[in-house]
């Protein structure tokens, strides 16, 4: 039967329905989440390596986008992204010259974000470079929650317990657009790579342990919903990937945006940012609305080039909160307007706070150690060994060989390997060593060898000694000698700190060959060598023949991914820095002679070969080290363009 109602009783129900719809459009809020990441201790906007200000980096160049983002919208929420408490030279003075015990007043980045008062953080993977000791005596003095859900105690042979809190749930009170106040959990998650135990496996193994970052997520998530989470936020320290899932993986940002609750992303350790064209083409991502799989995702650069600020349209639903869009953005401290750089001013009240440590942090780095009698820099490092190279390769030899002196491998013959860690790419064309004659000081060391790495020793054959030499030659281009295109002779896409330079025998890399290994260290062609008359004391090495390696314990415990380097071969770990071995081994000497040995050359190539090399503007001063190398002019971002003579490059010094 079709009942029937009063005209006035369906106007009041419409009335009522009006009025409720209005009532639900007023519980509208946006939520906006300000990030930082891979700040590496850049809270001053200071080149401590250069002894100069720098307008592009520091977090107190950051402080006027955070306070002008929450002047612009209060219902905001701060997170850092980890990779904070190491880096710069103040990093090393706050731990190692300071100390950071509980007697010491706050560390310097936590004094900061204290202020600045940051909602929560969670642990990047060079939190653990110093030891976890100090980790837990930096985060110690922190008014906010810190975060890592994937990383676990190991007690009695158990591994269930985490180290660290994994969520937190922040209770907070948002502000629709008429004034109204209304309440809401939000959750935010902390996780990191598991790799963190290749890269510090000296300072980790048998204390913690890691597991996959998404399976945690699947784990934590909804359990967060549990608690009251009315929306959950990731803030996950690793990159976006055009790679697919297999599990385990260092980055693993558009795995963790397809997990059911997550709303949106904070991510980070790339050293990038997103969105931006460097993501062009990403599977199911949107980087004019900065989205991954539909979840707003941000990665605000690194040593505070940019504020990351994602923005959440959010709508009640029953009790709770539900996410009805969102948008990823991140804005630049640095900027061209109408043909000039633009820089925001540095925040006064956070360069007030930060004025000790950094006066400290000067009076270190300008310390002297010795002399040099001429320039050490880093211009010309994938043409041949450098200056620089040389002499962290002649410290580290000279420590080791001390330390294993009266051991039984004292007469094994003695090999060094360094990378050319500051050699332009990503980071930019001012990031290189440049050091005048005269006077060394402790900022030169620290731009010479920029991790507190500790020396480590391995063992390895012959053999494993080419296999190194293959993976490192990643960082050199694959060339196509047919070709008259013009094509680089630096992979860009591989760091330089992957460019290990070996110390105590000659060898030769032939850019024409296909590459041996791929990225993870796996055997991916076994007919290409690209390295070529490996020689020791002028003769063959053998691939049965054993050496010693000085390395470090990144490389030495596994980072990086080279064959035969996985902690297994470990002979001698030290306690001490490449850093300071290089000190004491300038001090002993009082003045150092730059020079190379030419551990490597690369093989000339055919005449046709349109070589194209990038390196600082001032690496014109010094064409003349370089025959091979023609200017060209400038090129994009602020590099310098040479051409390369591909039939005089092997005999380039």
């Amino acid at each position: 039967m079709i009942r029937s109602f009063p005209a006035s009783t369906l106007m009041a129900g419409a009335l009522f329905l009006a009025l409720a719809g209005n009532a639900a459009a007023q519980e509208k809020v946006e939520l906006q989440v300000l990030s930082t990441t891979d700040l590496h201790m850049y809270l001053e906007d200071y080149d401590y390596y250069a002894d100069h200000t720098d307008a592009g980096v520091g977090l107190v160049r950051v402080a006027p986008l955070i306070r002008a983002a929450r002047a612009a919208n209060p219902n905001t929420l701060l997170v850092d992204n980890g990779d904070l408490i190491q880096g710069t030279p103040m990093g090393d003075w706050v731990v190692r010259e300071r100390g950071v015990t509980k007697d010491k007043p706050a560390h310097p980045a936590m004094a900061a974000m204290n202020l600045l008062k940051y909602d929560a953080a969670i642990l990047g993977n060079h939190e653990f470079n110093f030891g976890l000791e100090v980790l837990h005596n930096v985060y110690a003095t922190a008014k906010f929650p810190v975060l890592s859900g994937n990383v676990f105690k190991v007690e009695g042979g158990k591994s269930d317990q985490l180290m660290f809190k994994p969520y937190a749930i922040l209770d907070r009170e948002v502000v629709d657009a008429k004034g109204a106040k209304h309440k809401i959990k939000v959750g935010i998650l902390g996780l990191l790579p598991p790799q963190i135990m290749i890269w510090d496996k000296d300072k980790l193994e048998g204390r913690v342990t890691t597991r996959d970052m998404v399976d945690m997520a699947k784990i934590h998530v909804p359990q967060m919903k549990k608690e009251g989470a009315d929306i959950v936020i990731a803030v996950a320290h690793t990159g976006l990937t055009f790679l697919n899932r297999e599990g385990g993986e260092e980055n693993a940002a558009n795995y963790l945006v397809e997990v059911p609750g997550i709303d949106a992303l904070v991510t980070g350790h790339s050293h990038r940012v997103f969105p931006s064209r460097e993501y062009e083409g990403l599977p199911k991502s949107d980087l004019k609305q900065g989205t991954v799989n539909g979840k707003p995702v941000v990665m605000a650069g690194y040593y505070g080039s940019h504020l990351g600020v994602i923005t959440l349209s959010l709508e009640t639903k029953g009790k709770g909160w539900t996410v009805t869009g969102g948008k990823g953005e991140v804005r630049p401290i640095q900027d061209r307007q109408d043909g000039r750089t633009v820089a925001t001013d540095p925040d006064a009240e956070v360069a007030t706070l930060l004025a000790p440590s950094h006066e400290g942090t000067l009076a270190y780095v300008r310390r002297p150690v010795g002399k040099t009698t001429g320039r050490i820099h880093s211009f010309f490092s994938f043409l041949g060994d450098s200056a620089g190279v040389e002499l962290v390769a002649e410290a580290q030899r000279a420590y080791v060989a001390k330390a294993l002196a009266g051991t039984p491998d004292a007469s094994l013959p003695l090999l060094s390997a360094v990378a050319p860690f500051k050699s332009g790419g990503r980071p930019g064309p001012k990031f290189y060593t440049d050091i005048a004659a005269g006077e060394i000081a402790i900022r030169n060391v620290a731009d010479l060898y920029v991790y507190p790495n500790q020396i480590a020793a391995v063992k390895l054959t012959g053999a494993q000694v080419k296999d190194w030499l293959e993976m490192a030659s990643r960082a050199l281009s694959v060339i196509d000698p047919k070709s008259t295109m013009q094509q680089p002779l630096v992979n860009t896409r591989v760091p330089a700190y992957v460019f290990d330079i070996m110390d105590g025998i000659t060898y030769t890399i032939d850019l024409t060959q296909p590459e041996r290994f791929d990225r993870d260290g796996k055997l991916a062609n076994d007919q290409a060598h690209r390295i070529k008359d490996v020689m020791f004391q002028g003769k063959p090495i053998d691939d049965s023949q054993v050496f010693i390696v000085v390395t470090n314990n990144y490389r030495a415990n596994g980072g990086g991914s080279y064959p035969g380097l996985d902690g297994t071969t470990v002979i001698y770990q030290s306690p001490d820095t490449v850093q300071s071995a290089v000190i004491d081994y300038i001090r002993a000497k009082g003045v150092i002679d730059p020079s190379t040995d030419h551990s490597f050359r690369l093989a000339p190539m055919p005449s046709n070969v349109n070589l194209l090399y990038e390196s600082s503007p001032l690496a014109q001063e010094l064409i003349a080290e370089q025959p091979a190398l023609t200017y060209e002019g400038p090129g994009e971002n602020g590099f310098a363009r040479f051409r390369v003579d591909p039939v005089k490059i092997g005999g380039a010094k």
